[in-house]
C-alpha cells in the first residue's frame, strides 16, 4: 500500500499534565489499504473515540505520525495548513446521530459538501440521489430532517459521509439505531465505495451482526491496538 490508504505510527494522546496526565493513546500504530473495510472494536474508555478524532483531525494528537495517500498530514505536529480542508475533502465522517441540519432538505443535506468543495448544483445533486437510492431513502430525497425516521435520518448521514467520494472514511458506530437488513445493507454500501473509489475506511462498532464481516479487525485496550484477521463473511 506504498503512498496510498492511510498509516499511523508510534500514535499517542495525552490529557492533562504532570501526575494528573491520562495518555488515552499509547503508541498506536494502524494501516489501511486503499479498497479496504477493517473494524476498530473495544470496550468504553478504551480510546477508540480519541483515535477517531485524532485521525479526523477533529483533536491534536502529542506525538506520532499519519499518512495520507501520499500525503504526511501530521508528524509530531499538523503537516496541512488548512484543516478543514482536509476535513472537508479528504475525509469522510459517519456518526452514530446523524447530525443533519434541520432547515435542509434531504438531497441539499447530503449535496451540500461537494457544492462547498466546488461541485456544481446539478452535479452535487445527481451524487447525493446515486447514494439516497443505493440507500434505499430515495423516496425521502425532498423530506425535511424532522420528517425521517430515525433509521431514515441515520441512512441519509451514511450518504452525506461518502458523498465527496474521500480517500478515507471513519465510521463511528454507522448501524447502531438500524435492524438486521439494513445494517447489512450498509456494511454493503461502504464495502462498494472502498472497493470503486479505492477508499480506506475505518468503522467503529460493537454491532455483533456486522463484526463477522471484517476481513481485519483492530482491538484497543488501553490505548494500545493490537490487530487480528477477522472471519471475511461474504455479504451476499
Amino acid at each position: 500500500m506504498a503512498g496510498k490508504g492511510i498509516r499511523i505510527e508510534g500514535l499517542s494522546k495525552r490529557y492533562g499534565s504532570g501526575d494528573t496526565a491520562v495518555l488515552a493513546l499509547r503508541d498506536v500504530n494502524m494501516q489501511v489499504a486503499p479498497g479496504e473495510v477493517v473494524g476498530l472494536i473495544g470496550p468504553s474508555g478504551s480510546g477508540k473515540s480519541t483515535l477517531l478524532k485524532c485521525l479526523g483531525a477533529v483533536i491534536d494528537p502529542t506525538a506520532g505520525r499519519m499518512t495520507l495517500g501520499d500525503e504526511v498530514i501530521y508528524d509530531d505536529g499538523w503537516k496541512v495548513r488548512d484543516l478543514r480542508a482536509l476535513r472537508r475533502d479528504k475525509i469522510g465522517f459517519v456518526f452514530q446521530a446523524p447530525y443533519l441540519i434541520p432547515f435542509l432538505d434531504v438531497t441539499d443535506n447530503v449535496a451540500l459538501l461537494p457544492m462547498l468543495a466546488g461541485a456544481s448544483n446539478d452535479e452535487a445533486r445527481k451524487r447525493a440521489l446515486e447514494l439516497l437510492t443505493a440507500l434505499d431513502v430515495q423516496h425521502r430525497a425532498q423530506a425535511m430532517p424532522a420528517q425521517l425516521s430515525g433509521g431514515e435520518q441515520q441512512r441519509v448521514a451514511i450518504a452525506r459521509g461518502l458523498v465527496n467520494r474521500p480517500p478515507v472514511i471513519l465510521a463511528d458506530e454507522p448501524t447502531a439505531p438500524l435492524d438486521s437488513q439494513r445494517a447489512m445493507a450498509v456494511v454493503r454500501i461502504l464495502n462498494d465505495m472502498a472497493r470503486k473509489y479505492e477508499t480506506a475506511i475505518i468503522v467503529v462498532t460493537h454491532d455483533e451482526k456486522i463484526i463477522p464481516t471484517f476481513k481485519r479487525i483492530y482491538h484497543i485496550r488501553d490505548g494500545v491496538t493490537h490487530e487480528e484477521a477477522g472471519e471475511g463473511r461474504a455479504l451476499d
